[in-house]
């Protein structure tokens, strides 16, 4: 089972938690029904104690609904937009399938990279607010006392890509730590 769940940031992400949560939900769906029908059919009644178990049981299945819910809204990184960027794996900290949360927005970033102070990425959702995201980024990454960190959000895939390659030859300071960073973003996505 270990070995089927794909890690935050890598390809497919959004897609392999979508089906996780869909298969956790019927489970735990499923163990309340079958424990009130269980205790249905042993007393007669459905004033049992098996019936008090099977409703809080809903509420997991119900938490796990909701986060099933989150995954199937979100979009992840297209197969097209892979086969373009994944030259710079290898090269830069790349991110893959990054779906940001706020209190009024949401923001599908499609893929990111970070080098140095720069945070670049693109997003394929046309919905997707680019300088509401940039300025969402910002100020996470400016509460947790990381300063001077340039973030810029792509909605043209091209320019995305021309940037990428201008990012490799960028003579970043990579002697501050960025595990800081990946960290923060690891803990606002879904």
């Amino acid at each position: 089972m270990k070995n089927m769940i794909i890690s935050k940031g890598s390809y497919g992400y959004i897609a392999n938690h979508r089906w996780i949560a869909a298969a956790r939900t019927l489970l735990f769906f499923g163990v309340s029904i079958g424990l009130y029908i269980m205790g249905y059919v042993t007393t007669g009644s459905n004033r049992n104690l098996l019936t008090v178990v099977a409703v809080l049981g809903c509420l997991p299945a119900c938490k796990s609904l909701v986060n099933l819910i989150v995954f199937i809204r979100a979009s992840g990184c297209s197969e097209a937009l892979k086969d373009r960027v994944c030259i710079y794996d290898e090269k830069l900290r790349t991110f893959y399938d990054m779906y940001f949360t706020s209190y009024q927005k949401n923001f599908a970033v499609s893929h990111m990279v970070l080098k140095g102070n720069v945070l670049c990425g693109v997003t394929e959702s046309a919905g997707c607010d680019c300088s509401r995201a940039e300025k969402h980024l910002d100020q996470i990454l400016l509460q947790e006392g990381i300063k001077n960190i340039t973030v810029k959000i792509y909605s043209d895939t091209d320019k995305y890509i021309d940037r990428l390659g201008q990012i490799i030859y960028l003579d970043a300071d990579e002697s501050r730590s960025c595990g800081q960073i990946i960290d923060l973003l690891y803990s606002i996505v879904i």
